[in-house]
């Protein structure tokens, strides 16, 4: 095995015929299921705005969600190096997406907003740096090719005066 080398793998079923396919627009569900040995199944569709269902992940959510959880699972790793102790974190993020006249679009950008709750306030000017360093190590950041940027804080024990 290439440790340097990763493969991934899923499956992807539209479920969406509605009996007479893709003969219109509005003639078919944008439903689908997506599989990955492991978890399980992940039941998708698209955008509401796109004809899709507010009861299934759409992609645009998947990336957002993997660019947070990525960036998540890397600070982590960081604030180990660090010697941060980390005892919560959670985040708020947000995505921007274009559409273009040609009915093409793209993200333009994603802010992240992490909140980092730590053992020890006074590693609270570290802690907020290491989110660069998190976001230069996270595969989902560094492989999308429109700006993450971030606007973390942090506080110290839960109930510290």
């Amino acid at each position: 095995m290439n440790l340097q080398e990763h493969r991934y793998s899923a499956r992807l079923r539209w479920t969406g015929n509605l009996g007479p396919g893709t003969t219109g627009y509005r003639t078919y569900s944008r439903d689908h299921q997506v599989e990955v040995d492991g978890p399980g199944l992940l039941l998708g569709t698209a955008d509401p705005t796109f004809h899709g269902s507010r009861d299934r992940w759409n992609p645009e959510q998947l990336l957002l969600t993997a660019v947070a959880q990525c960036h998540m699972l890397s600070y982590l790793h960081v604030a180990v190096k660090a010697g941060v102790v980390v005892t919560a974190y959670s985040d708020t993020p947000e995505g921007t997406m274009r559409l273009n006249r040609d009915g093409s679009g793209e993200f333009t950008a994603i802010i992240l907003r992490p909140h980092v709750e730590l053992a020890d306030a006074d590693h609270t000017p570290l802690a907020d740096t290491l989110h660069a360093e998190a976001n230069r190590l996270c595969f989902i950041a560094r492989s999308v090719s429109f700006p993450v940027h971030h606007e973390p804080t942090s506080s110290g024990p839960a109930g510290a005066a």
